[in-house]
């Protein structure tokens, strides 16, 4: 069967939207290298992260001992109530799109484990929100604070700061944001390389 031009054209305009979304999309895997389990802060993960519409939340775990569960509202969430769920899963790699503006909660449901801080808050923005800058926001409210007119006279040595170890949560988030980048970019030449084929038979 031939395929006509305005159905080739129709193809294409499919490919290309598929194409922005794949380039504008995140791939977020939750807990970075830890992964979904009991060891990782998920609020200190959370907020190093921007979850826009169109994003994916990836959860890997040992299927058997946890698993994931989303809960509807704050008040389930806060108790680790789990008993309305509105999705849960169980096969220890499960891919959860962040589809609409607003807060989601997800929680593990074997006994003991939501309470003991394996949950995690996701607060969905649009997709063309940018990114807050806490950096920026901590910053003007230390400047805010008023200097002392008068010189510091203390005989006092300055006090050396131990320099921390580098976060692990930064540099997990790097890897999966690294990741996704690739992932994005490989089926994006792969559609790419499909409407040329297309186009040269337009």
């Amino acid at each position: 069967m031939e395929i006509t031009k305005a159905t080739t054209f129709s193809i294409i305009v499919v490919l290309v939207v598929l194409i922005i979304e794949l380039a504008s999309a995140t791939q977020h895997e939750v807990g970075g290298s830890a992964g979904w389990d009991e060891s990782t802060d998920y609020d200190t993960w959370a907020k190093a992260q921007t979850f826009k519409v169109g994003d994916t939340l990836v959860f890997k775990y040992t299927s058997g001992l946890h698993s994931v569960v989303e809960v509807g509202s704050e008040s389930e969430y806060k108790k680790c109530d789990i008993s309305n769920a509105a999705n849960s899963f169980n096969g220890g790699n499960n891919v959860v799109k962040l589809d609409k503006v607003g807060t989601r909660y997800f929680t593990c449901g074997t006994s003991g484990h939501c309470s003991a801080g394996m949950k995690l808050k996701v607060n969905v923005v649009a997709a063309d929100s940018s990114p807050t800058s806490s950096s920026s926001s901590s910053s003007s409210s230390s400047s805010s604070s008023p200097s002392s007119s008068s010189p510091s006279t203390s005989s006092s040595p300055p006090s050396t700061t131990s320099s921390s170890p580098p976060s692990t949560t930064s540099s997990s988030s790097s890897t999966s944001s690294a990741f996704s980048h690739v992932y994005n970019v490989f089926y994006s030449s792969l559609i790419m390389g499909f409407v040329s084929l297309l186009l040269s038979n337009f």
